[in-house]
């Protein structure tokens, strides 16, 4: 699954390539994963789901599994921060993370914006975080969407300010069915289309990428942070993303 959200970081922190050409558009995408900095593992966080009681009802652990040892120490969510060493991302902090059991399924990127210096409006953002930073989503899946979460005076004569989003939720806007991404996989599959499709070399730069970690993360014995089934994963995820100053979009109540 990391290895999956890397793709989509490439696509995403891509240079403009030459042209629309498959080969082209994966050039660019390799050159951004040869120009991520090692991960380091004071920013990695590896997580495995534990059982629980909520509601009246019982919540199996990853151990609970008659398949899995009781004594497996093997994660089931990770979070990173990556880094790209290039002109246009440097000290950009790009944080990533996926898991099983947890509160909901989805595949998005989020892009954060900086506060401005000196801005005249802190005093009416006071300390709420969800309040303070607009924000661009790009929901993969599910229920496709694009949006702009900006902060916005609220009308009147006072100075109030609001949060609110500027949507275009496929679904809403297009009547014609939206295949599915694996749908769309096959189909590409079938017309000999690659540009979704991994290069060896580009497999290669990601392993090479996540491999030295991996092997770290075995002989140091990093024992797995426990976090309940159905949650947000473990804590130590959050304090992740307040050391590089950014915010899990599932902490903004959209869910």
């Amino acid at each position: 699954m990391q290895n999956h959200l890397l793709q989509i970081l490439a696509l995403f922190a891509m240079e403009t390539p030459v042209s629309l050409n498959a080969e082209d558009i994966r050039n660019e995408k390799v050159k951004v994963l040869k120009s991520m900095m090692p991960l380091q593992l004071e920013d990695v966080v590896v997580g495995q789901y534990k059982g629980h009681n909520k509601g009246g009802k019982s919540y199996p652990g990853y151990i609970d599994d008659p398949t899995v040892p009781k004594d497996s120490v093997t994660p089931t969510f990770a979070a990173a921060a990556l880094f790209i060493n290039n002109a246009r991302w440097d000290g950009v902090p790009f944080l990533m993370k996926a898991g099983k059991a947890l509160h909901t399924k989805r595949a998005e990127i989020r892009v954060q914006f900086r506060h401005v210096p000196g801005n005249l409006y802190k005093r009416n953002f006071g300390t709420d975080l969800d309040k303070a930073t607009n924000e661009l989503v790009l929901r993969l899946q599910p229920d496709e969407a694009i949006y702009l979460k900006i902060n916005n005076k609220v009308p009147g004569l006072g100075m109030r300010l609001d949060r609110s989003d500027l949507n275009l939720f496929y679904k809403t806007r297009y009547t014609r069915e939206i295949p599915d991404a694996y749908e769309r996989l096959l189909l590409d599959a079938i017309e000999g289309e690659r540009r979704l499709f991994i290069r060896s070399d580009e497999l290669d730069a990601a392993w090479a990428l996540f491999t030295p970690l991996l092997k770290e993360i075995e002989e140091n014995k990093i024992m797995p942070e426990l976090y309940p089934y159905g949650s947000r994963g473990p804590v130590g995820a959050h304090y992740l993303a307040a050391k590089h100053n950014v915010r899990w979009g599932d902490l903004s109540g959209e869910d």
